[in-house]
């Protein structure tokens, strides 16, 4: 059904309805159409870690085209919203993803209708506890905790502007020595060697007290990184790019098999 007819239907069901849209029923097939379309937006932002799929974000903003300004606040409003946070979260449990309890959903309209070959909805995600709250960039000294994997160090401080991590001590390439590992996993083992020679590093700013994770891994295709952090109970990856991920107390690093944890002193 082209996304006019939906929104208008639905507009129409809304204002004509005795009670307004909290009297609206939750399988109308206008809602049906918006809540599918959300659905497979949201699945395909999703990514698979340990053989399950995983929704890492908790913010999901949708936007509608083709919505009358004087109806903008009623798709906006608490019904439509509270039903697209409620049936997305049924959703992905029906299909066995993970996802953050937390997760919520906001709806933003325009009046203009899609250009030819232009979405009328369209979906945007993001994790909300971000570096803008001022809670994930730590305030305090840091340091690298082992939790699987044997390393050269079970407890690492960073005390370094850049901290290497990998499966030796030292690197070479050609004709000499290419990095050093502040933290080596050389035991031979299983999970060691699921560590890269060159896996990642982490890099403090003393501008800002925060510090970024680098993944170093040369590797082909988005499913093969190689490095992960998990923050509470969600995973996201860590693809190569200059920009690295900002680390919160607390994170777990994966790299492998192999699992740090990263803690800071003082954050909340």
């Amino acid at each position: 059904m082209p996304i006019p007819n939906v929104i208008e239907r639905l507009g129409r069901a809304i204002f004509e309805s005795p009670f307004g849209a909290n009297r609206i029923a939750k399988d109308a097939p206008e809602l049906a159409e918006i809540r599918l379309a959300v659905l497979d937006a949201i699945k395909a932002k999703s990514h698979r870690v340990g053989g399950r799929n995983v929704f890492p974000f908790d913010l999901i903003r949708v936007h509608l085209l083709g919505v009358p300004a004087s109806q903008a606040d009623v798709f906006a409003g608490e019904f439509l919203t509270g039903y697209l946070t409620d049936e997305i979260k049924a959703g992905l449990a029906r299909s066995s993803f993970r996802f953050a309890e937390s997760l919520q959903v906001h709806i933003h309209t325009s009046p203009n209708l899609p250009a030819k070959g232009e979405a009328w909805l369209t979906v945007e995600t993001q994790v909300s506890n971000s570096a803008a709250n001022g809670r994930s960039i730590p305030s305090g000294p840091a340091r690298l905790i082992v939790l699987n994997g044997v390393a050269n160090h079970p407890e690492l401080s960073i005390s370094k502007t850049r901290t290497n991590i990998g499966r030796t001590a030292e690197v070479f390439r050609g004709a000499g020595p290419s990095r050093r590992n502040d933290l080596a996993f050389t035991e031979d083992n299983q999970v060691n060697q699921t560590v890269s020679r060159e896996h990642a590093h982490i890099v403090y700013s003393s501008k800002s007290g925060s510090y970024r994770l680098f993944n170093d891994r040369y590797y082909k295709g988005d499913d093969n990184c190689g490095l992960w952090i998990v923050r509470e109970g969600l995973s996201q990856p860590v693809h190569r790019g200059p920009r690295g991920a900002l680390l919160k107390s607390g994170d777990e690093i994966h790299l492998g098999t192999a699992v740090l944890q990263f803690v800071t002193e003082g954050a909340e």
